[in-house]
């Protein structure tokens, strides 16, 4: 146990190094920012839709994770999607100690010196348990589902894996499915009971971020291709694929 606990410790930190950085950057930023915004919910003309400001930037963390699955397969995407969700919560814990503090925000004094003005923005950047949870579960339930559906869809493709219809194809469906699950979870364990939304709002909710991701990714997907084709070009990655060959390799020789 201890012996695959070390090799599962060292897969992961070579994967970490061989994800170029400024991916990791803003998938871990755009996880950050989705689950502090899902804190406001956006005001529309319509009671049978609710939507929350968390779908302004999760499409950026969908988009990093076909990109990954893509490169590096689902089960690498979703180690660096944990990674990044692990970080989210380190996160929640500082802002959670900052709320602690004794101190003023600068919007305090922007609207005469009240209180609860203080108050309000410690609750929502000091982390509300049930935002906090919900937004976790949400997030690592929905990866797992976008990264292997993008993996299962791509194996459809016999001709022209690597060519951008195979490319759109595994995205769009993946993202579907997988925004689908993250709007849904996320509604039903939070927005249900604590923001008053009813069942029929949670799943147009869903239903309504999926198609807004969607569109993004029609918008973004050519750029995600791009960055799929350099890497691959350039060999990113190659230690990692280097483990992974070596371990396949040892696990063959045993049997």
């Amino acid at each position: 146990m201890k012996e695959k606990f070390a090799a599962f410790f060292r897969e992961c930190a070579t994967l970490l190094r061989s994800v170029p950085p400024l991916t990791f950057c803003f998938f871990v930023l755009a996880v950050v920012a989705m689950n502090l915004l899902a804190n406001k919910s956006l005001n529309l003309p319509v009671d049978w839709l609710a939507l929350d400001c968390g779908i302004i930037v999760s499409w950026v963390a969908f988009l990093c994770m076909d990109v990954l699955t893509k490169h590096f397969g689902p089960k690498a995407a979703t180690i660096i999607s944990v990674t990044a969700i692990v970080v989210n919560l380190f996160l929640c814990l500082i802002f959670f100690l900052a709320k602690l503090i004794p101190g003023t925000w600068g919007a305090f004094y922007d609207f005469g010196e009240n209180p609860v003005i203080n108050e309000a923005l410690d609750s929502t950047f000091g982390g509300t348990w049930y935002v906090v949870l919900g937004s976790t579960v949400a997030f690592v339930a929905s990866a797992v589902i976008n990264n292997f559906t993008n993996f299962a869809v791509g194996k459809i493709f016999k001709k022209k894996p690597d060519g951008f219809g195979a490319y759109a194809c595994r995205t769009y469906v993946s993202t579907a499915i997988g925004q689908f699950a993250d709007n849904l979870i996320f509604a039903l364990i939070v927005s249900l009971k604590f923001f008053g939304w009813s069942l029929p709002q949670c799943l147009t909710c869903a239903a309504t971020g999926m198609v807004v991701e969607l569109l993004l990714e029609l918008v973004f997907s050519p750029i995600g291709y791009r960055v799929c084709k350099r890497w691959e070009k350039r060999g990113v990655g190659a230690e990692y694929f280097s483990l992974l060959k070596s371990k396949n390799s040892d696990m063959g020789a045993e049997i």
